[in-house]
């Protein structure tokens, strides 16, 4: 009798445990539609439920999850109004799709197939677009080291390594 017991307890909650992984996945689904359908702020609620238990997903889910979470921060911060200071919107949008974002590009680089090749794209392009919020426009310089003016700079001489510390000043 206890066994019996015991082997229903385990498969009742091994369905309660196959059942969660397929809300997970079902949320994930509803939140892509809500997307594609320009329902950001629907599919941005999804997600932010859904943020907790990501690690239910597989890699390539993960990596969906993290490049749909992205572009939808992205595409609020279009739609955001323009704060001033601490309290500007689009900045905190354009800095979650950067985080997720980036983290949909590593995800996909260490295990390919999450994410397809039409994302790829948008997702570089995305990148690219947030990465000058943050770095300005140095990823456009040529390769060299030229100066505005086109002369090359020299390379400040480095310091060697077993150079003592200079004596501090006295008053």
């Amino acid at each position: 009798m206890r066994r019996l017991v015991s082997c229903v307890l385990f498969l009742s909650s091994l369905a309660l445990t196959t059942t969660g992984c397929a809300t997970y996945t079902q949320d994930l689904d509803r939140a892509r539609s809500h997307y594609e359908a320009n329902r950001f702020e629907q599919a941005l609620a999804l997600f932010r439920v859904l943020e907790h238990d990501t690690d239910s997903f597989s890699l390539p889910e993960q990596a969906q999850y993290a490049y749909l979470r992205g572009m939808t921060d992205y595409r609020l911060a279009d739609l955001a109004p323009q704060g001033t200071g601490v309290a500007d919107p689009r900045k905190g949008y354009r800095d979650n799709a950067r985080h997720w974002l980036g983290l949909a590009a590593a995800i996909e680089k260490q295990t390919p197939g999450g994410i397809s090749s039409e994302q790829k794209n948008r997702l570089t392009e995305t990148l690219a677009d947030l990465n000058r919020d943050v770095y300005g426009g140095a990823e456009t310089l040529p390769e060299s080291d030229a100066a505005p003016g086109g002369a090359s700079q020299p390379a400040a001489p480095a310091a060697p390594a077993d150079a003592a510390e200079p004596p501090a000043p006295t008053l």
